[in-house]
């Protein structure tokens, strides 16, 4: 089953096609036709306009999409594939394509281990890698086959768990079978965890409906109630098993048990019915616990004493702090992230592209035109930078040119397999210079495709706490970084988080919202978060 044609965006297009360019290297099929493939899929990616609405001949027009592709572009827009890609999965196990996310293996190398060895599953692999048997193979050595040996490791431990995006494309079958929103999204997607297992739908009513439409190995599980049941079944669906646990407790020390139907009596059986979580909190004599709290981490003692936090809220956010522009590798120009900003209502974005793209000497040209489109818009642009903490822990511009920028976001972009000593030990000294002010996706994770790089989060947080640098919560739903248990210990030294989108399309500041649901999990009040200062305040705080 195919997402409607409403839904298929540019990424999905250029995803289909870069899959496509994937599975020919695993057939072996010539390297220009996989060529391409990936250069139509790059193309598509990088359009500010939509091509799922363009037809044959005005695909053709764009560079690199010639009338084939058109052809597939226009299937992809209708059915959310093409025909010749489903020909060419029907030829290949899904077991030997699921191995591409196995770090380490590309199409190629899958080709050759699938051809030449019958390797046709991560267990034909994991037992090919225990065997030595690799290394009969021209080009690998023992080396390589550590490394994949890890990439399976990380590949077992990731592979049962979707990430949100994933999660939300799932999610698109659900909208389209029940479009009056009879349904809310429980489970831990309700409580904002950066990774899903399973998808909790909660549906007032026959949930039939949605269940016939869902492909059966999405991970989703579908519950229906009547309306005057909805508030206990949402609240079962929502908390972790030690949350449903803690308020079963406190159920049992008034006479009740907790079912998803209500509150039934112990003592004659009777049921309670609620409408409404808030009811049942209420009936319980707690405050309504907010879903992202709902872990079991002491929020029920707080709940039951009506002492809960006052967490941060998307209406607190005043600004990104955390942008990238053509100038760099992003695919929106300045006067497009003006008027986002504008859009947002916000005062600020902060414009941070890369150091390693944009020569020392383009800052200044960069800031003039910031200074320029600032005077045409009520959102105003702040000159920053991504600044690469290389290797040998040095940055990637001098302190003359960091002292000029508003504010310096400072990242870890390479040497990802060094120690965990060493890797720490770079970020720290970053920290001690005055220029930088705030440390960028501290764990450097890409969610479902690389694993978090070692590193010493206690000593980093401590060490931002000594020098009152600023931790990011990257936003981006490919990375979800930090984690809300180290934003939670990061809270309690004081440390201030900045959320920022690390958006490189329009599109991506609405990723805002996950960076605020993640500060909230880890119990953050609107004073935690960087960018709820004023833009006085927030250029007060970087001086």
């Amino acid at each position: 089953m195919e997402p409607p044609q409403s839904q298929i965006t540019n990424r999905d297009v250029a995803e289909r096609l870069a899959f496509m360019a994937r599975l020919l290297g695993i057939a072996g099929e010539d390297r220009y036709r996989i060529a391409a493939y990936e250069r139509a899929a790059r193309q598509i990616d990088r359009l500010s306009f939509p091509v799922a609405g363009l037809d044959e001949e005005e695909l053709t027009r764009i560079p690199g999409i010639g009338d084939r592709i058109a052809g597939q572009i226009r299937e992809i827009a209708a059915t959310g594939t093409f025909g010749e890609l489903k020909d060419l999965q029907a030829t290949i196990p899904g077991s030997v394509v699921e191995m591409l996310g196995v770090a380490g293996l590309g199409p190629r190398t899958l080709h050759i281990l699938y051809k030449r060895l019958g390797i046709r599953s991560l267990d034909d692999l994991e037992r090919a890698v225990k065997g030595h048997r690799l290394r009969v193979l021209s080009g690998f050595g023992s080396k390589k086959e550590e490394a994949i040996k890890r990439g399976i490791a990380q590949f077992r431990q990731r592979s049962n768990r979707m990430t949100r995006p994933q999660a939300e494309a799932v999610l698109a079958y659900v909208a389209a079978a029940l479009p009056d929103g009879r349904y809310t999204v429980a489970g831990s997607y309700r409580r904002g965890s950066s990774t899903v297992g399973r998808l909790e739908i909660v549906v007032a009513g026959n949930g039939s409906a949605v269940a016939d439409r869902i492909p059966p190995d999405a991970g989703v599980n579908v519950r229906s109630t009547g309306k005057d049941r909805y508030g206990t079944a949402l609240l079962c669906a929502t908390g972790s098993a030690g949350f449903l646990a803690g308020l079963g407790h406190v159920a049992a020390a008034r006479g009740y048990r907790l079912t998803p139907d209500g509150l039934t009596d112990s003592a004659n059986g009777r049921l309670q019915e609620f409408a409404s979580e808030e009811e049942v909190f209420s009936f319980l004599g707690m405050e309504t616990v907010p879903p992202e709290l709902r872990e079991n981490r002491g929020e029920i003692e707080l709940a039951l004493r009506h002492a809960l936090p006052d967490l941060v809220d998307l209406s607190d956010v005043r600004g990104d702090l955390h942008a990238h522009t053509t100038w760099s590798d992003g695919r929106q120009s300045l006067e497009d992230v003006a008027e986002a900003g504008d859009r947002r209502g916000y005062e600020y974005i902060v414009i941070t592209d890369h150091s390693s793209k944009v020569r020392a000497e383009a800052l200044a040209k960069q800031q003039a035109e910031i200074e320029r489109i600032n005077r045409r818009h009520d959102c105003r642009l702040l000159a920053g930078s991504e600044v690469d903490i290389r290797s040998d822990g040095t940055l990637g511009y001098e302190n003359r040119i960091l002292a000029d920028l508003d504010l310096v976001i400072a990242s870890v972009h390479s040497g990802f397999s060094q120690d965990r000593d060493v890797l720490t030990r770079r970020i720290l000294t970053a920290m001690e210079n005055e220029h930088v002010d705030i440390i960028g996706h501290p764990t450097g994770r890409l969610l479902g495709r690389r694993p978090a790089y070692a590193v010493d989060l206690e000593r980093i947080i401590a060490h931002a706490a000594a020098t009152g640098t600023a931790l990011e919560i990257n936003a981006s739903p490919h990375r979800l970084d930090l984690e809300d248990i180290y934003i939670w210990h990061a809270k309690k030294e004081g440390v201030k988080l900045a959320a920022g989108t690390d958006a490189h399309r329009i599109g991506e500041f609405a990723n805002m919202r996950n960076g605020i649901q993640l500060a909230r999990r880890g119990w953050c009040a609107p004073d935690d978060i960087l960018n709820t200062l004023s833009l006085s305040a927030l250029l007060e705080w970087t001086s």
